[in-house]
Order: structure tokens, then C-alpha cells, then sequence
């Protein structure tokens, strides 16, 4: 992966999430504690016990278990060396930097680090990126020690897929649903629908592959809601935010898919819609937690 492809992750994370909106921030960072706390909670960190938090991106969790447990060590592992120069910037600040170690590696080949070496293995929304999840997770499953614990958080982006063609983003589009068609497109071509490891398993799939990777002790809570969307931060945040580091923002898609007629017609539509607050967010995501016998 070369340092541009790398970028994508560090500059999705630190901005083009929030859409350079400070409202939206704050409510992803209040929604992001709680799935901190408990993937912590479900790994059971002790002292003296070394985790490691596979694509650690910001440091959220990694930088929770080196508060929870004052006395633990923590190996921060990303793909993105950008990411891990940040995170190791917040914890010379922090005071912990002794306490830290920073790999460059990805989920299915943590070859750095030694077979049954590692305490605690947590992630956060990473093997939707991964494609090789049975590697993944046998690669969690050979760095832990005996009795060693994974803690995983993952959205199930496969629940309520796809939205019906009238549909866009959880607003009825009906009158430019062809419109539509041509936004959604443009994120399809960048994440095949039927090949891209965001929709490719669900939580029945984490269970399997936590199992074949030898794991006996397994456990999963699932998440699921539909609900209005009485959150969403104005049309201009929801212009530009990216969904993920690889898509482009809906400004950007709409841009590249629509002529400047279509992108009034579709703006005119849809704009009073979001303001309004009259979408509907179908939504689910997975814990998972299990022990190495």
C-alpha cells in the first residue's frame, strides 16, 4: 500500500468523517465512548496485561485500555503510518509513550508480533475493511496467549441492504429517483456491492470465523434499530461527509454523477427533506467477545 493510499485513512478519520462540522463530531465522539467502554469491557484488561488494538486509527480504544489499567502496555497497529505517527504524537503529550508500541500492519498479517505474545486483542470497526476475515481472525487468535481475550466491535452493514430504489439514504426520493440512481452509482463502482468486505458478512459470519480460528468460549450481542433520524446535523454536514475513507463526500458524487440541471433537481428535492429530519436510520452492529482456551 503506498503512502498516498495510506493518507485516505488518516484524513477520513481526523476530518472528512465529521464533515468539517463540529456538532457532527461531537455526536460521533458520543456515540464512539460508549462502543469504546464496552469493547474494553468485554475484554477485561488487567494490569500488567499487554493489548493489542488492531487498526487502531485515532487511538480510541488504545488509548482507553492505557487509561483503564495503569500499569498495562498497549500495541497500537495500523495500516496507516500517518495514523500511527498521531497516535504516537497524543502519547508522548500524554505522558505513556513508555507504555506504547506502534506497528504498521494489517489485521490479516500481524506477523510482527510473536505467536502467543499479547494479553488482549481489540478492534473497532475494521474488518469491514478486511477481506481476508478468516485470516484476521486466525491472526488474532495465534497472538494471543492461553486465556488471552478478543474484543471486537463491528456494523452489520449487510441489515436491511439494500435500500429499495426510491430510497436514498433513508430518504423517500421518489419524484428523482432516477436522479438518485446515479449518486448511488458512483459509490457502488467504488464498493461493488457484491464484492466489497463491507457487506459481505454478518453476525452469524463473526461467530463462524471466530470459531473456525479455534476460539471455544465465544460470545455476541447485536445491536439493531429503526429509528428517525433526529440527529442528523443540517444539509451542509450531511454535503460533506465522507461515509468511509474510501467514498467520496455526497458534494463530490454528485459532482462527478450529475449534471448541474440533475444536481439542482436532486438538491431542490432532497435538501428540505434532511432539514426536516424526515429520513429513517436502519442501523445494526455487532459486539464480540471470546476467550483462547
Amino acid at each position: 500500500m503506498t503512502k498516498s493510499q495510506r493518507d485516505i485513512w488518516s484524513k477520513w478519520l481526523l476530518k472528512r468523517r465529521f464533515g468539517d462540522n463540529p456538532e457532527q463530531m461531537k455526536a460521533a465522539l458520543d456515540f464512539l465512548y460508549p462502543v469504546r467502554d464496552k469493547v474494553l469491557l468485554n475484554a477485561n484488561l488487567g494490569e500488567n496485561e499487554t493489548l493489542l488494538d488492531v487498526g487502531c486509527g485515532d487511538g480510541l480504544i488504545a488509548f482507553g485500555a492505557l487509561e483503564k489499567a495503569n500499569t498495562s502496555r498497549v500495541i497500537f497497529g495500523d495500516i496507516s503510518q500517518d495514523l500511527l505517527d498521531h497516535a504516537q504524537t497524543i502519547a508522548q503529550e500524554m505522558g505513556v509513550l513508555s507504555r506504547c508500541q506502534f506497528i504498521c500492519a494489517s489485521a490479516d498479517n500481524l506477523s510482527a508480533i510473536q505467536n502467543n505474545s499479547v494479553d488482549v486483542v481489540t478492534t473497532r470497526s475494521v474488518l469491514i475493511y478486511v477481506s481476508a476475515k478468516k485470516q484476521a481472525l486466525c491472526e488474532f487468535y495465534r497472538v494471543l496467549k492461553p486465556n488471552g481475550r478478543l474484543s471486537i466491535f463491528e456494523p452489520i452493514n449487510r441489515f436491511r441492504y439494500p435500500e429499495p430504489l426510491h430510497i436514498f439514504w433513508g430518504y423517500d426520493v421518489t419524484p428523482v429517483a432516477e436522479i438518485a440512481q446515479k449518486v448511488k452509482a458512483v459509490y457502488h463502482r467504488i464498493q461493488p456491492p457484491d464484492s466489497d468486505p463491507m457487506l459481505d458478512f454478518d453476525e452469524r459470519d463473526l461467530i463462524g470465523l471466530a470459531e473456525k480460528a479455534g476460539f471455544r468460549e465465544i460470545h455476541l450481542e447485536l445491536q439493531a434499530e429503526i429509528k428517525p433520524n433526529t440527529d442528523h446535523h443540517g444539509w451542509e454536514a450531511m454535503l460533506r461527509t465522507a461515509g468511509n475513507p474510501k467514498i467520496p463526500t455526497l458534494e463530490e458524487a454528485m459532482q462527478e454523477a450529475l449534471t448541474p440541471v440533475e444536481a439542482e433537481a436532486f438538491v431542490t428535492y432532497l435538501r428540505p427533506l434532511v432539514e426536516a429530519k424526515q429520513g429513517v436510520i436502519q442501523s445494526a452492529r455487532a459486539y464480540l467477545w471470546a476467550t483462547k482456551l
